[in-house]
């Protein structure tokens, strides 16, 4: 038999693949880099970037890589848990001591806030109710893909007041009126993505309650701890909803906090309905970790161990993520200052706020003042500087209605 190229058409196994629409903020990435103004200004890429606009290594990472560089004798696999004593540390950090010892809560490290998702939707897609994914619009752009991508149905509900450039608690809540018992509810820990608002603590309790009552299972995103107000405020609400749910999860990111952003480090704690019922799930995750990407990657999660294992590498960690947390709420302060549109900014906290501007404006302000950002209006205030502020708002502020 003659085979045609007609027929390898016909039957090629990647043959029905569509052209995919490029990543938006890759191409603004690009764009950036290609831009010769020595002025320009990038404010798409979600790093920290610090006062002379390079995103550093922290003190204490560099120390303990020196440290990891001059005693670790093996690069062996270390199993599809991954390194549990950096996990066991770092629960302490993000859930406390008190539910770190909790024995209804078990995690493993996962590659990246990501795999944290990606590992709670299939662990989640394995239980036999079949929930929903409540998730507040806006929100990062890769949480409802990595849902779908599980095979989990996701529905979205209002968060975010435009006009008033602040969350919409009232409408949050009413858009869960839908959801039912065993519907898995996502909320941002800390530093939302891409608004910078928060939940007070009177909300979270309120939603703690209302979860708890209707049988909702929180998943918290807990991708910014210590860059809005401090470790333990941002914190704060996770931990009301868990002390409130039988049943939760939290998928972190050590990405941001100890700005390890291109050795994946993360991890996922999920809180079940008793000890005995904590053992499956362990179980589950380990199996479904092994499928995925069969061991996590050692690096980054070896040094984040040595820093809290070492009281005075601990010490240096937290300082300068101090100092990273009031750059940015610097930043804020005189972006608030600098336009009354712009107010609302010196409220919120972490890395992002939203513009309120359309993507013409967006597309103004890269030609004409090379400034770039994502089509959406999200910022991240580490992009600026001190001197950047002004010439920014200034840029900015013809496309700001006042009123």
């Amino acid at each position: 038999m003659t085979v045609t190229l007609d027929h390898l058409a016909a039957t090629a196994l990647f043959g029905s693949l569509q052209r995919q629409p490029p990543d938006a903020l890759l191409a603004v990435i690009g764009m950036h880099r290609a831009d010769p103004r020595p002025d320009k200004i990038d404010v798409g890429v979600g790093v920290y970037r610090d006062a002379s606009g390079k995103t550093p290594v922290m003190r204490a990472v560099k120390e303990a890589e020196r440290r990891l560089l001059s005693t670790q004798d093996s690069k062996s696999y270390l199993g599809a848990e991954g390194d549990q004593r950096f996990t066991d540390q770092l629960a302490v950090v993000a859930l406390g001591e008190r539910l770190a010892a909790d024995p209804r809560i078990d995690g493993i490290q996962t590659p990246g806030g990501t795999g944290a998702l990606r590992l709670a939707a299939e662990l989640i897609a394995r239980t036999e109710r079949a929930p929903t994914i409540w998730i507040g619009t806006p929100t990062w752009p890769n949480h409802a893909p990595i849902f779908r991508a599980a095979g989990l149905a996701v529905r979205s509900q209002a968060y975010f007041d435009a006009a008033r450039s602040d969350l919409d608690f009232d409408a949050f809540i009413a858009g869960l009126d839908q959801a039912v018992a065993g519907d898995v509810v996502l909320l941002h820990g800390c530093c939302h993505n891409p608004t910078g608002t928060a939940f007070s603590t009177a909300q979270w309790q309120e939603l703690a309650a209302l979860t708890a009552s209707r049988g909702l299972v929180p998943l918290i995103d807990l991708a910014y701890q210590g860059l809005g107000k401090g470790l333990e405020e941002d914190a704060a609400g996770m931990r009301i909803m868990l002390d409130a749910a039988p049943e939760a999860l939290v998928a972190y990111s050590c990405d941001k906090n100890f700005a390890l952003y291109r050795e994946r480090v993360g991890a996922l704690w999920v809180q079940a309905s008793s000890p005995a019922a904590v053992v499956p799930v362990r179980e589950t995750m380990l199996v479904l970790a092994r499928s995925l990407w069969s061991m996590p990657p050692d690096h980054g999660a070896a040094a984040v161990r040595l820093i809290l294992e070492d009281n005075a590498l601990t010490a240096d960690w937290r300082a300068e993520l101090v100092d990273m947390c009031a750059r940015i709420n610097t930043l804020r302060a005189r972006l608030g200052d600098a336009h009354p549109v712009l107010a609302p900014i010196a409220r919120q906290q972490g890395l992002f706020a939203l513009l309120p501007i359309d993507r013409v404006a967006v597309a103004a302000l890269r030609e004409r003042h090379g400034i770039y950002m994502p089509d959406s209006g999200r910022i991240n205030i580490a992009g600026l500087r001190e001197e950047t502020v002004a010439p920014f708002v200034a840029a900015l502020a013809p496309y700001l209605a006042c009123g």
